[in-house]
């Protein structure tokens, strides 16, 4: 998978997790959670999500490392299994 397949596949979960949210409103360099509003019951859900459709697990110790659009593509595309 690109990291731009990854950023769709995370936009995808944002927007069905989030559907209030336009997708002209996820910026790839803004923490997600202060800059869309999403608090932390939805943001564990859209790495829940994240975690079925990519098999990769975020573990609470890593979730500052995914605070950004861009930060969460590259973890991911760190992890992902070929």
């Amino acid at each position: 998978m690109t990291k731009e397949e990854i950023k769709q596949a995370i936009i995808g979960q944002i927007l069905e997790i989030a559907p209030d949210i336009d997708e002209g409103e996820i910026v790839s360099d803004e923490n997600l959670q202060r800059s869309l509003g999403i608090d932390s019951f939805d943001f564990l859900k859209i790495l829940t999500a994240l975690n079925e459709v990519l098999y990769v697990e975020v573990p609470e110790a890593d979730y500052s490392k995914v605070d950004t659009l861009e930060h969460m593509a590259e973890y991911f595309a760190q992890r992902i299994k070929s």
